[in-house]
């Protein structure tokens, strides 16, 4: 992976799924990582639940070099038009660059239709979701909670999951970037997913 190893860079636009990626952040940033908002431009956006964000920088200004993960989360505009393929494409010069890429939900859409799924193992809502896109991948998709897939063909890793696992997408998330070591995530996993309040004793004790 190259590029900045402590700042992680979060795609908003209108509609965009605030609940969606509030595990991943907020947990990044609790463990020494800086989020940064991109918007298509610097106006202000506002989120599905009705919030208003200010974007750090626009969508012009983001460089793959100056990051460690950009992330993109679901927007009713994935399926409605191209108004947010240049994030798909943003999302194509992170893989190329050797950066990775965590997509949620409709995002997923998104990046089948740019092609970043034909290759490369990855899961979303249904199947038959990335299948109305006329992507070629489909023999790649598994039915999964989700997926990363590493890059070790080229590129950086790919982070997939459905609308519906928030928890396991951030769980994907630090596994990739190395938040956690093997016992504290698969604690942090059954504490946030599971409710399990044993696992609270393994992250209080690492």
């Amino acid at each position: 992976m190259t590029g900045s190893s402590r700042t992680v860079h979060l795609a908003v636009y209108d509609t965009f799924a605030d609940w969606e990626t509030g595990h991943t952040t907020a947990h990044l940033a609790r463990n020494g990582y800086t989020v940064r908002t991109v918007g298509p431009s610097r106006e202000p956006v506002t989120t599905m639940g009705g919030l208003r964000v200010q974007p750090d920088l626009s969508l012009d200004e983001l460089r793959a070099q100056d990051s460690a993960l950009l992330i993109l989360t679901g927007a009713d505009a994935w399926d409605t038009g191209d108004a947010l393929a240049p994030f798909a494409r943003a999302a194509r010069s992170f893989l190329d660059a050797g950066v990775p890429v965590a997509a949620i939900c409709g995002a997923t859409a998104g990046l089948a239709r740019e092609g970043l799924l034909d290759r490369r193992t990855h899961t979303s809502a249904v199947s038959f979701y990335l299948a109305a896109t006329g992507y070629a991948g489909g023999s790649r998709y598994v039915d999964a909670d989700a997926v990363t897939d590493t890059g070790a063909g080229g590129g950086g890793g790919l982070i997939t999951a459905g609308p519906t696992e928030p928890v396991a997408f951030a769980r994907e998330v630090f596994a990739l970037l190395g938040v956690y070591g093997p016992e504290k995530l698969d604690a942090w996993y059954r504490l946030f997913h599971d409710s399990d309040a044993s696992a609270y004793e393994v992250l209080q004790g690492e």
